[in-house]
């Protein structure tokens, strides 16, 4: 059973950052390309960013882009989130999800193993 804990979530006030962090274990994690996505109280859970299993392609929401980062070190089984000049409307819980495919992809369907999240809360 592949396993994904998020951490390094946590309450900042607007234009702050975090990183956050997703650690996988029981997964050849090289194999596996990684997404983040997000959810917001009553809302669906969007997507954030997603990086190939080797680190050279990622991809990010028009909302967040020009502004976050994603990142992985596969000897460290280990994808980060840095999220910079956060705003309020990125509160939501994070999550990080695994698909084993060499291909990107923003849906949330496709994607095989979940984390249980961290909450982000950004204060104007």
């Amino acid at each position: 059973q592949v396993q994904l804990v998020e951490s390094g979530g946590g309450l900042v006030q607007a234009g702050g950052s975090l990183r956050l962090s997703c650690a996988a274990s029981r997964v050849t994690f090289s194999t596996y390309a990684m997404g983040w996505f997000r959810q917001a109280p009553g809302k669906e859970r969007d997507f954030v960013s997603a990086i190939s299993r080797s680190g050279g392609r990622t991809y990010f929401s028009d909302s967040v882009k020009g502004r976050f980062t994603i990142s992985r070190d596969n000897a460290k089984n280990t994808v980060y989130l840095q999220m910079n000049s956060l705003k309020p409307e990125d509160t939501a819980v994070y999550y990080c999800a695994a698909k084993n495919a060499a291909y990107l992809t923003t849906q949330r369907k496709e994607y095989d193993y979940w984390g249980q999240g961290t909450q982000v809360t950004v204060s104007s």
